[in-house]
């Protein structure tokens, strides 16, 4: 794409059609769209996950029905969290320039719209159930054999049979949420070529060759804990400065967005998961006696996984905790920097 047609880029949250959850995405505002796009490992993708025509769209800041979740604002075809006022007024700029043409429509699917909200969690439960869930079996594709494991086939007969959808179609489009959302994992070469090639609905195939199974980490759901406990003094300081960020987990060492919000006296860096409706932060620590550096963007510095894009910098904390984190642009790396560097 042409970077003089790229009025605004950035993360923005976006609520989806037919599950109601909320996803970080990277959204790129041109004279008559907005684009949105994965990130994934630090990096986002190349292909596109669906875009919005701003030809007759209406905005609306507060979106009331999300009172709660404050700085949610809807367009049509989509329910957004922004971090600035200047992303509504970008694009209600640009809806202003097309007024004068014919008035267009939000490239969605139309039966999305129509569909009730799903409880991902709750279908993961059915589904795993010893009695009416899913059957896994052992399964072989190319020679090789896979335990423990079901076919594409099988999920959308499975979601259909228990009325968790009215159509395959409807079921495929459901599996592959389950799959993008981490629930799901693909088994074998068949599955996880459709993975890197299907679009956004269709990332699980109706085909009884393509293999999957639930994630290695099911049994654990639910005991995910905050990084660092949190206390009332923490938060009581003045808001400095706020926006999205990438960040490495410690553990498994995945990047995610996250909320970042930026405190003084007393000085503190916390960060939200902004696809969910809780106000507390994920994590966070102080910075006093923290070191803060920019990473070079030539190669992939020690201790940082995946396939990022660069814009990295590091925060090593009093107790020698490191913290490695992406900004979306050079300029906001600085700043990011030069903000922190002045509460430490």
């Amino acid at each position: 794409m042409d970077k003089a047609q790229v009025l605004r880029q950035g993360f923005l949250v976006k609520r989806g059609h037919l599950v109601h959850n909320w996803k970080a995405r990277w959204f790129m505002l041109t004279p008559d769209k907005l684009l949105y796009y994965k990130y994934e490992g630090g990096r986002r993708d190349s292909s596109q996950r669906g875009k919005i025509l701003l030809q007759g769209c209406q905005i609306t800041s507060p979106f009331l029905e999300y009172e709660n979740r404050p700085r949610r604002r809807a367009l049509s075809g989509g329910l957004f969290e922004g971090g600035e006022d200047d992303w509504a007024a970008d694009i209600l700029a640009a809806a202003e320039r097309l007024k004068s043409e014919d008035s267009g429509i939000v490239d969605t699917d139309p039966e999305e719209t129509k569909r009730h909200h799903i409880d991902l969690s709750k279908v993961l439960d059915s589904m795993y159930d010893v009695h009416s869930g899913i059957n896994m079996s052992c399964h072989m594709e190319q020679g090789n054999t896979y335990k423990n494991c079901f076919s594409g086939s099988a999920v959308v007969d499975w979601l259909v049979f228990m009325q968790f959808s009215l159509s395959r179609v409807e079921a495929v489009t459901l599996a592959s949420a389950l799959l993008e959302e981490g629930f799901l994992r693909t088994v074998g070469l068949r599955s996880c070529e459709a993975l890197r090639t299907a679009g956004p609905s269709q990332q699980l195939i109706d085909d009884s060759t393509a293999l999957y199974s639930f994630c290695d980490s099911l049994k654990k759901r639910g005991s995910v804990k905050a990084e660092t406990s949190l206390s009332a003094v923490e938060l009581s300081g003045k808001v400095v400065k706020r926006g999205y960020l990438l960040k490495q987990g410690h553990r498994r060492k995945n990047w995610k967005v996250r909320l970042f919000v930026l405190r003084s006296e007393p000085a503190f860096l916390h960060y939200y998961d902004p696809t969910r409706d809780d106000i507390s932060p994920v994590g966070g620590f102080s910075l006093r006696g923290c070191l803060v550096s920019a990473l070079e963007d030539n190669g992939v510095p020690s201790g940082v996984k995946g396939n990022i894009q660069g814009n990295l910098f590091k925060i090593i904390t009093q107790s020698d905790t490191r913290y490695f984190i992406q900004a979306p642009t050079h300029q906001e790396k600085m700043d990011w920097i030069d903000a922190i560097r002045q509460q430490t």
